[in-house]
């Protein structure tokens, strides 16, 4: 069982990151066995929004500046949570190469600039993945002792294997899917909007949201893991497919993404949204929604669905 550390404040993210890179280096590195899930969590009590950094995260992903959080917005507050987690030591993966294979957002209602935030952490069901090792974690933001946000990020580490002495080494490998597949011509007439979206306009989102990982900000070291050029923060792609879907989403909802192809900078992206369940538009029961290439329909860079809870 996760064993909550409180800590009197959210770290600093870029903190985070230079102890992941301590990790994968020789001697002074901490080794991580893929052996069982931690037990190391930690959650922060009393956590107010600051309305600037909201502007500022609103203005980077186009999303409405309002009273309402908007659905994605607590993953910034709490993703430096997420990534002391995978540098303690009983972290069963090193956070350095890690992908962000799907992400999974419930909320019971919008939260507010007003609203007092508790954020606990922790992470769960470690499982042999298909190509390596995939692992959960979990977020959970209570306000007055209400759970009210409760978001699932999964993180795969490519060519990893699980230890032969883990308990859980005999499990079938999973494919890690959590939407359906969905063929692209039930969406190619739903195309809702387009946008461009540049280098500097990442490193806006880089600033607000403190992700300056290098892949994201710096060409040398998008290279440096394999990719051409930089590439946009996997949780800005799902802001900004947000975007036209503002005033229409429901209150009570989960918010289901899968990541495909990275968007490399800079690019064009296609929004395809299909209302979908068993109300009729502008109230459906369930959104489908795909993020493609506009200069090529066949690169899928994520896929989602928003289901009225």
């Amino acid at each position: 069982m996760p064993q909550y550390t409180e800590l009197k404040s959210i770290p600093v993210l870029m903190d985070e990151y230079r102890n992941a890179v301590r990790d994968v280096l020789p001697v002074v590195g901490t080794k991580h066995v893929a052996k069982d899930n931690p037990t190391t969590a930690f959650e922060v009590k009393g956590v107010q929004v600051n309305p600037k950094h909201l502007a500022e995260y609103t203005s980077a992903t186009g999303l409405r500046l309002g009273n309402e959080l908007p659905l994605t917005y607590p993953y910034v507050l709490s993703f430096p949570l997420v990534m002391k987690i995978l540098t303690a030591k009983d972290s069963p993966l090193n956070a350095v190469g890690l992908v962000h294979l799907t992400n999974k957002i419930e909320q019971t209602r919008p939260l507010t600039v007003d609203d007092v935030l508790d954020i606990r952490v922790h992470a769960e069901n470690l499982r042999p993945h298909t190509k390596g090792v995939l692992l959960d974690l979990v977020t959970v933001v209570s306000v007055a002792g209400e759970d009210v946000w409760t978001q699932t990020s999964s993180f795969l580490s490519k060519g990893a294997k699980l230890s032969s002495s883990s308990p859980l080494k005999d499990q079938q490998p999973t494919d890690g899917r959590i939407i359906e597949p969905i063929a692209f011509d039930e969406y190619e007439d739903t195309m809702t909007a387009t946008f461009r979206v540049t280098p500097a306009d990442i490193k806006v989102y880089a600033d607000a949201s403190g992700d300056k990982n290098p892949i994201h900000v710096s060409g040398a070291g998008a290279k440096a893991f394999g990719f051409p050029s930089v590439i946009a923060h996997g949780m800005w792609t799902a802001a900004a497919m947000l975007r036209p879907l503002e005033g229409v989403l429901p209150s009570a909802a989960r918010y289901s993404v899968e990541f495909a192809k990275p968007v490399t900078l800079p690019a064009s992206v296609a929004l395809f949204t299909y209302a979908a369940g068993d109300q009729a538009y502008p109230n459906p029961s369930e959104w489908k929604l795909q993020a493609r290439k506009s200069s090529k329909l066949g690169t899928l860079h994520a896929s989602a669905t928003i289901e009225k809870l």
